[in-house]
């Protein structure tokens, strides 16, 4: 990389709006309101990225005797993961936000656990895919009342609307092939807490 090339692209003078910060716009909605469903929807922006490509990783290297079909199913709700982080982003910055999009980023804000950089037997992505949706589950529901109960029914209905029912059935999917595959039809119960986010200006 060129000196001018490297000075340009460490410019802060480059820089539109700087994350954290909110745009003006005009959707009828206080600035308070605006920056809590950005601060959600940022949070479930970064957890959906993370699955997203969990789910590339396990239709990459998946195998064993049911491999087409997860080959093919994870490749599935890779697909559908991206249309709802493109959702998620896309409400971010409708509301004056800035979307978070890099990968050290999403790393600090989610909380869904890291995936090894070898491959795994596909029981051990299932169970680590019904972590991930229950994690994300968790965060979206208490977001989606908070939103509700402060007027951005936008932020709200996206949220019930999109993340949780897609995570919902997705995990429904990977629940029924471990049933399957474990022969006793047992699953694992989480044990993470519920957590709840509250912002300070409330």
């Amino acid at each position: 990389m060129s000196e001018i090339t490297r000075s340009a692209a460490s410019n802060e003078n480059s820089i539109l709006q700087e994350f954290g910060e909110l745009a003006p716009c005009r959707l009828g909605l206080d600035e308070r309101v605006r920056r809590r469903s950005v601060t959600a929807l940022n949070r479930l922006l970064a957890h959906t990225m993370l699955l997203r490509d969990l789910y590339k990783k396990a239709h990459w290297q998946t195998s064993g005797v049911n491999f087409y079909g997860l080959h093919l199913l994870f490749d599935k709700h890779h697909g559908e993961q991206v249309a709802l982080m493109d959702s998620l982003a896309e409400r971010v910055q409708a509301l004056g936000g800035v979307a978070i999009a890099l990968p050290h980023d999403v790393v600090e804000e989610s909380d869904i656990p890291r995936a090894p950089r070898g491959s795994e037997h596909a029981a051990n992505q299932l169970e680590r895919f019904l972590v991930a949706h229950e994690i994300i589950l968790e965060d979206a529901r208490p977001l989606a009342r908070d939103a509700a109960e402060c007027g951005d029914e936008g932020t709200n209905d996206l949220i019930v609307s999109q993340v949780v029912r897609t995570n919902e059935l997705q995990s429904w999917f990977i629940i029924e092939h471990l049933r399957a595959s474990s022969g006793d039809g047992a699953v694992r119960q989480s044990t993470r807490p519920v957590v709840m986010f509250i912002s300070a200006d409330r």
